[in-house]
């Protein structure tokens, strides 16, 4: 059976893979199932030019949002803006290039990429800013829009638990955006909360097989940072 190198150097992994002008796909849905050291790798590699397609850029001073403060990105794809007060102020001075993408469309983008389907037609935006410049055509009397799949030349993703193979087991709500940015990746890389052996993962519980994934590393033990923490007042 292969088995994948277990990557020491991360941020020499990271530069070694990713170069400027390059588009990396990250997986992570606000700040959860983000592929933290991945993007600490990146933001230590320095390369510039990037464009990033995720779901948002984090928040400011976490995250994606450190690659914005340290000028690495010149576009993003994403379908949110949300908390990060750096990546509003850049869009709106033009300092940065921004996609909008429907949510649901950036996700079957990603999943076409991965699936090698280069278009797909959809309903989502049509009649909106976001169908400008895109052909349409009529089905059944219905207008759909059409839109492009995906590729990355990186993808970084997180995991809760992965074999030496790759094979990746996602936790809960961190699951999100990181099964399509893992196959839309022509390389990926993914970081684990828990590395095991092969056999340790039951076929039912394995959500991307190995067979995606070029690189697998042991994420650093961290406190998980939470962007919007309510709580409510305990009852004497």
């Amino acid at each position: 059976m292969f088995t994948k190198q277990i990557e020491v150097a991360l941020t020499d992994l990271v530069a070694d893979c990713v170069k400027d002008g390059m588009t990396v796909a990250v997986g992570g849905f606000g700040l959860s199932g983000n592929p933290f050291d991945l993007i600490d790798a990146l933001v230590a590699s320095g390369r510039k030019n990037l464009t990033i397609v995720s779901n948002n850029m984090g928040i400011d001073g976490c995250g994606l949002g450190l690659l914005l403060e340290n000028n690495q990105v010149s576009r993003v794809i994403a379908s949110y803006v949300g908390e990060n007060k750096l990546f509003a102020q850049q869009y709106l001075s033009g300092e940065l290039e921004v996609e909008f993408t429907p949510q649901g469309t950036l996700a079957e983008r990603l999943r076409a990429g991965g699936a090698g389907i280069p278009a797909f037609y959809t309903a989502t935006g049509v009649g909106t800013p976001i169908a400008e410049g895109k052909p349409t055509a009529e089905f059944d009397g219905r207008t759909y829009l059409l839109e492009r799949g995906i590729v990355s030349d990186v993808s970084l993703v997180h995991a809760y638990m992965g074999d030496t193979t790759g094979n990746l087991r996602y936790r809960m709500t961190a699951r999100n955006f990181n099964p399509p940015v893992a196959e839309a990746g022509r390389i990926t890389i993914a970081e684990v909360e828990h590395l095991v052996t092969p056999g340790d993962l039951s076929p039912d519980d394995i959500m991307t097989p190995g067979v995606h994934i070029d690189h697998i590393i042991q994420a650093a033990p961290r406190e998980k940072p939470i962007e919007q923490r309510t709580v409510r007042e305990r009852k004497e």
